[in-house]
């Protein structure tokens, strides 16, 4: 309940700063003056909003596609904002936009897993823990003992790696692109450089997802990111 009331100041907060009248929220404040000088869609606010209320009721995904779907309108939309905030409406970087925030989505609730899991949520799909024989209590109570769970992350991740790949390869294809991320738009994009780290580091550790290991800081991340930017490819 305390979930949904947040929700609704949220919708009654974006009504606000559409009509000129946001309420005296610091962040709301800021999206209000940052909409006096730049894009930012009321529409897209609303959907993150509306997907974030239909998560407190379902917190858990059976299919890919239901995940998919929940990703385009979460992360893939807030790329969508920063692209809109850049005045940069082309279809390719949108679109690679879509991809890069499914593949986020996806490496967060892996890199999430021990911490669903220790709470008694299952971060994976149903319906690939089910093709795994994966018992949702075995992973509660023994974690990556449990049977199965490593095959079920490996399918995961390999769903999240293909989602990167996929936005990677609409920017090197993309007309105009010249196999690059352009300049302006390069710091929405390098967020998939965490992703890429993240989902490289988890193959090292066999899939995994509980091993201590990925719980630690890379050093190397910081260094990634800025060869990166410099490099206009993620």
């Amino acid at each position: 309940m305390i979930g949904k009331m947040r929700m609704q100041f949220w919708r009654d907060a974006i009504k606000g700063i559409s009509e000129g009248r946001p309420p005296k929220h610091p962040i709301a404040l800021a999206l209000y003056e940052t909409s006096q000088t730049s894009k930012i869609s009321a529409y897209h606010l609303k959907r993150i909003v509306d997907a974030r209320d239909a998560e407190l009721q379902t917190s858990s995904h059976l299919t890919i596609d239901s995940l998919t779907s929940h990703a385009e309108a979460t992360s893939s939309t807030v790329l969508y904002l920063l692209l809109s905030m850049l005045s940069l409406p082309s279809s390719t970087l949108s679109h690679a936009a879509s991809h890069l925030g499914a593949a986020q989505t996806f490496s967060t609730l892996l890199r999430a897993l021990p911490f669903h899991a220790k709470h008694g949520r299952m971060a994976i799909p149903a319906e690939i823990t089910a093709r795994h024989g994966v018992s949702q209590e075995d992973v509660f109570r023994h974690g990556g003992d449990a049977a199965g769970i490593e095959d079920a992350v490996y399918e995961f991740a390999t769903v999240a790696h293909d989602q990167l790949n996929t936005a990677r390869d609409m920017l090197m294809k993309g007309e105009g692109t010249d196999g690059r991320v352009p300049k302006e738009a390069m710091p929405v994009f390098l967020s998939g450089v965490a992703v890429s780290n993240y989902l490289s580091r988890l193959e090292k550790a066999g899939f995994n997802a509980f091993d201590a290991k990925l719980e630690r800081r890379d050093g190397l991340l910081a260094w990634q990111i800025w060869t990166s930017f410099y490099k206009k490819q993620f």
